[in-house]
């Protein structure tokens, strides 16, 4: 079985793999590429469409980003990311249409074993020799916010029109159309009408928040 295979079967898998380390490359060079570029600059689309497996339209990545492989992330349409999108995404992520995640937002599909002698692979003199890792798939339905700061554990599956609060550690389902934080991160309620911001639109803006104010 491939190094690659072993990640998507929910194995232990050697990260260090030449076939591996390969897809990785090219994923830190596309990001590295992208963070040296102005914001502006059209060049940076291009980059995202060629490193992701899939990122639909419209999206903006005000950057800076790190993927780790790329191509194992998949995103939907009308995607927004605030300043250092952290992506490990040895594991497959899922992000559905209209998501949107605040500065500082990491979504970590790895993990180690946590027991020292399976993570090590210690020897007879107490040597590490082999980094074990495996990796859970992360899954984000449509509507999503993800605040400030907010960490997805591999595994997670939030329910679309959640919203996670700033700074939570999401290690566990999150059921949609709640409210969410915390570390770790429990739901805090159901959202409702009584959420509405309705009052702090301005009549000036109706046309352009037409949609937003729309039952």
């Amino acid at each position: 079985m491939k190094e690659e295979e072993k990640i998507f079967a929910g194995k232990i898998f050697n990260a260090s793999a030449d076939e591996l380390r390969k897809i990785k490359h090219a994923a830190h060079a596309a990001c590295q590429q992208y963070n040296a570029l102005d914001e502006s600059d059209p060049q940076r689309a291009a980059l995202i469409q060629n490193m992701l497996g899939r990122i639909g339209t419209p999206f903006r990545f005000q950057g800076p980003i790190q993927f780790n492989y790329g191509k194992h992330t998949f995103i939907g349409n009308c995607f927004m990311a605030n300043f250092n999108f952290l992506v490990m995404d040895d594991g497959l992520i899922f992000i559905g249409n209209n998501v949107a995640c605040g500065p500082n937002v990491s979504l970590l599909a790895t993990n180690h074993p946590l027991l020292a002698q399976e993570r090590l692979g210690l020897n007879e003199i107490g040597k590490a020799t082999a980094f074990a890792e495996y990796a859970n798939e992360i899954h984000i339905e449509d509507n999503v916010w993800l605040a400030a700061g907010v960490s997805v554990l591999g595994g997670v599956h939030i329910g679309a029109n959640a919203v996670i609060g700033a700074g939570s550690v999401v290690t566990r389902d999150i059921p949609a159309n709640t409210l969410a934080a915390g570390t770790p991160c429990r739901v805090i309620r159901t959202l409702t009408d009584c959420d509405s911001c309705r009052d702090l639109f301005l009549p000036e803006d109706a046309a352009r928040y037409r949609y937003n104010l729309k039952k």
